[in-house]
């Protein structure tokens, strides 16, 4: 029987412990200097992702693209549901080629290659060298009459946005995948309470860089121009990369040690489909003898633990796969909420100057406008104050009187926050519209683009995105803490990227559903209004994601109380507790 493991000696082969870790005061104080490290630049590159996606409609909305708004609202959830549904991308790269600080490494690069297209194209010449001549077409107030309806041009230069926001987003997924699970290997040695209490600053982390990102580079973005504005979150990207290598000495670093994504295909493929599986076998017999007992032996998983991991992969699926109508509420936030902003009265920062003036730099009489995305604050502020609070305070009170609630039960509350704020958003946009159908609006000047806006104030949105800030608190960080604990040991990378993909599908059903409703006839179809969305009807689609919401919640809490139910009993936690990590 082997002897303890000294702090110092690696677990595996191939595993490179930290330069520095020998030296005086022991490994604890460099384990946390190595988190900390893994924490500020997931911090900078948050701030970068959020400094692309914050006013990313508001950019293809403007005068140098003049897509429409349904076509930018669908272009940003796109964007951000690729951000989500690649991460097992790279997270298999991560576990098969590269290991998890090679793959970190080549991923900032192409973030850093990927995000310079956007400052390219926020000046003409960029934009002519990289998208060809734009047809002129101006934003203009909605159509008078019903006999005018035109067709919505198609969007300029959307290959090479599309290229480079989804180049961007593969970046972006696996630099999340494999940071998450990178950082907390810095942590492992110090006990399980360390590795949960890193996946809380994590994401308190991640809100701190939304924080700087939303203050600073969205202000220059509307107010300023968006050639500095996205050349800031290139800055950012560039400092994050930096600093990773700059702490590589006292950095854990394992190897890639395989991937279990063939034997889960096998194992399903055996199960969902036997006379498929019979007729594999008789094309691939020596492939066939994998699953079973006489595979020969070698490195990573047996045939027992893999059946056993693709057991436990079929518990958690469905209670994952429930979740990802909430993340198409939770998106909606940075897509569609962002469209109705900019048809609220956004008042200006310095309320002496004129309301409708220009706000171009250096302008007479200029203005600088409130961003609209710095409604996202409210969002982020409440994550902030919340995190640290339900960390130091709730979860203890409630742990010494017996009432903490489990992971389940959390994303279930989640999940009604969520529902709560779409309704307030589906409301607001209802008493939006009755504005405009009474021909009171407001004509608006942000950056150089003109919208037709109805005269309620934009602090109105401060609820719906309260709302979904207290959501975020109870369905996605425990939706995190769910994932990686109830994973095996072998499959905590897999399932972590798998959560990470489902809540992309939810980005991109969304989208999807934007697509459909903006058909000819739908409720989002509304191509006389030039980029404003006066004539369509977007309060049904909000009503409609409430509607698909409260009807998931249900369905998840019936799962979540068979999972628990089937946790609770004897044989299976202890079938279960060998394989978890």
């Amino acid at each position: 029987m082997p002897g303890p493991r000294a702090p110092g000696e690696p677990r595996g082969p191939g595993e490179r412990r930290p330069l520095l870790a020998r030296r005086l005061r022991g490994p604890r104080r460099w384990r946390r200097a190595a988190a900390a490290a893994v924490l500020l630049v997931e911090m900078l590159e948050r701030a970068a992702f959020f400094g692309v996606a914050g006013n990313l409609v508001l950019y293809l909305n403007s005068e140098k693209f003049q897509w429409d708004g349904e076509q930018a609202s669908r272009a940003a959830l796109v964007f951000l549901g690729a951000s989500y549904l690649l991460a097992p991308v790279g997270g298999w790269l991560a576990d098969v080629y590269l290991g998890r600080f090679r793959a970190i490494v080549l991923s900032l690069l192409l973030y850093l290659v990927a995000s310079s297209l956007l400052p390219a194209t926020a000046f003409s010449d960029g934009r002519r060298s990289f998208c060809g001549e734009m047809p002129e077409s101006k934003l203009t107030p909605a159509c008078p009459s019903p006999e005018c309806v035109r067709r919505s041009p198609s969007p300029y230069c959307a290959p090479t946005i599309y290229v480079g926001l989804l180049l961007l987003a593969l970046a972006a997924s696996s630099v999340r995948s494999n940071l998450t699970s990178f950082g907390a290997d810095q942590v492992m040695d110090l006990g399980r309470h360390a590795t949960r209490r890193f996946f809380n600053w994590f994401y308190w982390s991640i809100n701190v860089g939304a924080v700087l990102s939303l203050l600073v580079v969205a202000f220059i973005q509307q107010n300023i121009g968006f050639l500095v504005g996205y050349s800031i979150p290139v800055g950012c990207v560039g400092l994050a990369f930096f600093l990773f290598l700059f702490a590589t000495p006292i950095f854990i670093t394992k190897p890639p040690t395989g991937s279990q994504v063939s034997s889960m295909l096998k194992l399903a493929l055996q199960k969902c489909c036997p006379r498929l599986w019979c007729q594999h076998c008789a094309r691939d017999p020596q492939g066939a003898q994998l699953l079973p007992d006489q595979r020969s032996h070698q490195p990573g998983p047996s045939p027992q633990e893999d059946i056993a991991n693709f057991r436990v992969l079929v518990k958690l699926l469905p209670v994952m796969v429930t979740l990802v109508p909430y993340w198409m509420v939770y998106f909606q936030m940075q897509s569609t909420y962002v469209l109705q902003g900019l048809h609220l009265h956004i008042p200006n920062i310095f309320p002496d100057y004129p309301g409708n003036s220009s706000v171009v730099l250096g302008a007479q009489d200029s203005a600088y406008k409130i961003p609209e995305a710095w409604l996202l604050l409210a969002n982020v502020v409440v994550v902030l104050i919340l995190v640290p609070v339900k960390d130091h305070l709730l979860d203890p009170l409630l742990l010494r009187c017996k009432l903490l609630p489990s992971a389940l039960q959390k994303m279930a509350l989640g999940m009604f926050f969520g529902f709560a704020s779409v309704i307030v958003a589906g409301f607001l946009e209802m008493k939006r519209l009755e504005y405009i159908h009474h021909n009171q609006t407001v004509s608006q000047q942000i950056g150089h683009d003109t919208y037709y806006a109805a005269p309620l104030s934009i602090w109105w949105q401060i609820p719906q995105y309260l709302l979904i800030g207290i959501s975020e608190i109870f369905a996605s960080i425990p939706g995190l803490e769910f994932a990686y604990s109830e994973a095996p040991r072998s499959m905590q990378g897999a399932i972590m990227g798998i959560f990470f993909c489902l809540s992309g599908v939810g980005s991109l059903l969304g989208s999807s559903l934007v697509a459909l409703l903006s058909l000819p006839g739908g409720w989002l179809h509304c191509p006389m209004d030039y980029g404003n969305i006066n004539n369509c009807q977007m309060d049904l689609y909000f009503f409609l994601l409430a509607g698909i919401q409260a009807a998931t919640a249900l369905l998840f809490m019936w799962i979540a109380a068979r999972y628990e139910r089937a946790a609770r009993n004897p044989a299976s936690q202890s079938s279960l507790s060998r394989d978890r990590g």
